[in-house]
């Protein structure tokens, strides 16, 4: 991927976080990287203060002309009909999926990789910092920005790599850690997989790729017999996992200290830097990963500790006396239900109000039950149009259906240009936003209008 002839490297999509990460790494290989994406957002800004090259128009003109010397790298989320891929294709330009160009980076690397349907983003980031602040060091592939480091790639001599392995479009089949984490394994993405059973299978596939040690949660269908890695487990708080927390105590401050109890003795008095229950769990399992690729316990519990967490995931922007306000990245019901639940944990006895922007048409249509469910733990919702990201509507699929199966005391259906005049309107306690989509555009205005009260 890396041959003597490349010298352009371009990103049909550069924009998403899995993209973007992979540009910086050819940028900070000296190779010349551009790219095309559909809209400007804060992370194609930082590419272009990185001296990396963005258009916001289908245009053909704007790829590199030499086709010898130049690799295309696109994501499956792009549009099949779009101008410049089929420019590509048309020309002979090397064209390769993002899943492929992380596999090829990642080859001939000790590969330590966390995959599941929620939990794998902060995961991976927690072991990508664990590794770092140890002083060991690792690169890392991430698909969120590090709140420590701002970025979401790191880059190091070291030859470790921590990636995310994304099972959208089986992308995690591309890669072959020698230890995996496997956080869940529910029903997403069913436009690609069809039903829970093939998502399963995917995921049975990606365990047999690993080489030494799988860290899989407590109770996941996967068993000793379909794999050659030993499978060791973790949980929140199950005793009868392998790797699990207890003596669990939630401090005045919303964070918890816990001691992780492990095969190898326990780690006593661990602060989570990162908000809410779900962390202790994310932690349990970022610390299995780490302790079985041979990290010292201790300098595991003190980076626990300094880990500030993931933009967008249970990210606090407002924190004073009676009004609170966060943001998560939360778009299955089973990451709205654990979101809902750590912000009961961290604000016992308050009112959350919490403004959901469904994701995809295809996955409101095969989810709505579960997110009417999910949100009607809320005391208030608002609910938003979905955001359509790369599909094309589906007749008879709105947000309506997810609003007439929610059971919670106060639900209101309005357009997003209205959330701003119905927040302002609004007595406010703790306020929750979720979504992958667009949302977290009004993550700035929200906190500046709160700030203001």
């Amino acid at each position: 991927m890396s041959d003597g002839k490349l010298k352009y490297v371009y990103f049909i999509g550069i924009g998403g976080i899995g993209m973007s990460a992979i540009a910086r790494w050819y940028k900070f290989r000296g190779y010349s990287v551009s790219g095309y994406d559909r809209t400007p957002s804060d992370l194609t800004a930082s590419l272009e203060k990185e001296g990396i090259g963005v258009h916001y128009e289908d245009d053909c003109s704007r790829i590199p002309a030499d086709v010898q010397a130049t690799l295309v790298i696109y994501t499956p989320a792009i549009p099949a009909d779009l101008g410049e891929l089929r420019y590509v294709r048309e020309h002979g330009y090397r064209l390769v999926k993002r899943s492929l160009a992380l596999g090829e980076i990642t080859r001939g690397q000790s590969c330590l990789a966390v995959s599941g349907t929620h939990g794998k983003t902060t995961t991976s980031t927690l072991v990508a910092h664990i590794l770092t602040e140890s002083g060991e060091g690792c690169s890392a592939f991430l698909g969120g920005i590090s709140k420590n480091y701002g970025t979401n790639l790191l880059m190091s001599a070291n030859p470790v790599v921590v990636a995310e392995a994304d099972e959208f479009d089986r992308s995690f089949l591309q890669l072959h850690p020698s230890i995996a984490v496997i956080t869940a394994m529910d029903a997403d993405h069913l436009d690609i997989y069809g039903d829970l059973a093939h998502v399963q299978e995917a995921f049975r596939q990606f365990a047999a790729q690993v080489s030494e040690t799988i860290i899989m949660k407590y109770g996941l269908p996967i068993g000793q017999d379909q794999v050659s890695a030993r499978i060791l487990t973790y949980h929140f708080e199950n005793p009868a996992a392998d790797f699990h927390a207890s003596n669990l105590r939630l401090q005045p401050d919303g964070h918890y200290i816990f001691d992780l109890v492990y095969p190898g003795g326990t780690l006593s008095d661990i602060r989570v830097g990162a908000l809410g229950w779900v962390n202790v769990e994310n932690s349990v399992a970022a610390a299995a990963v780490c302790l079985c690729h041979g990290c010292d316990g201790q300098k595991v519990r003190h980076a626990i500790g300094t880990f500030a967490g993931v933009r967008r995931r249970l990210d606090e922007h407002v924190n004073r006396p009676g009004l609170n306000y966060i943001d998560d990245y939360a778009h299955h019901p089973e990451e709205l239900t654990t979101a809902i639940s750590s912000l009961r944990g961290i604000f016992p006895g308050r009112r959350i109000t919490g403004v959901f922007q469904p994701h995809l048409y295809t996955r409101t249509r095969d989810l709505a039950e579960g997110f009417a469910q999910a949100l009607s733990a809320l005391d208030e919702v608002i609910l938003l149009d979905i955001y359509p990201a790369r599909e094309e509507p589906i007749p008879g699929v709105t947000s309506e259906i997810i609003y007439k199966g929610i059971q919670g005391p106060s639900k209101k259906l309005i357009k997003k240009s209205e959330l701003m005049d119905e927040l302002a309107g609004r007595e406010l306690d703790v306020l929750a936003t979720f979504g992958a989509g667009d949302i977290d555009r009004f993550i700035g205005p929200i906190t500046e209008m709160l700030n203001a009260r």
